[in-house]
């Protein structure tokens, strides 16, 4: 076994440990979230997530499970693990809404998911607004997008961009799944994936 002088591995460990805190706050700043919002979230109350923040609480796997669901990142990038230099993305599927989100970018800047809607007949359009702009393509089904007063329906191969702070809503139009593929800002992140459903 290869000499290791005392202390190196040690120092290694806490310097990661120390790092957790701000990346944390980072991305609850990001995502423009309160300690009180995801304390609401996680079930993991205030104090905790604000020691937890300052580096005075331990990170645990039990208090970062919850927090790496809610913002829809893997483990490894709550604790800084480092990337092996493959490109590839990982996705994660999270499940908001009836619609299946499969984040296809890392965290920061423009989001690129896929979006899979399925059917859903009898459910009443929910026109939504929130900050951001949206750019969508088509790549499988028919899509029904509401858009104020308008009602379109867009086939495979077909795109879309609009402000966001008009009422929109996404569906199904038909019988089958559709698949789309779809970027956004971080406020769009926020709308799409942080916001609890009633």
């Amino acid at each position: 076994m290869p000499f290791q002088q005392p202390g190196v591995m040690a120092l290694s460990k806490q310097n990661v440990l120390d790092a957790v805190g701000p990346r944390l706050r980072e991305l609850r700043r990001r995502r423009g979230m309160t300690l009180a919002d995801l304390a609401e979230r996680t079930g993991i109350n205030e104090s905790t997530l604000s020691r937890l923040e300052g580096g005075s609480r331990k990170p645990t796997l039990e208090l970062l499970l919850p927090l790496a669901e809610v913002y829809a990142v893997p483990l490894d990038d709550l604790v800084g693990a480092p990337r092996t230099g493959d490109p590839r993305i990982h996705p994660r599927p999270v499940n908001r809404h009836g619609m299946t989100h499969i984040p296809l970018s890392h965290p920061g800047g423009v989001m690129a998911h896929k979006l899979l809607i399925p059917p859903r007949p009898g459910v009443e359009p929910d026109l939504k607004t929130h900050e951001g702009f949206e750019w969508l393509y088509v790549i499988a089904g028919r899509l029904r997008l509401l858009l104020g007063d308008q009602s379109l329906v867009l086939k495979a191969g077909e795109a879309a961009e609009f402000d966001t702070q008009v009422p929109h809503w996404l569906g199904a139009d038909g019988d089958q799944t559709v698949e789309l593929l779809i970027l956004f800002g971080k406020q769009g992140e926020r709308a799409h994936l942080l916001v609890r459903t009633a």
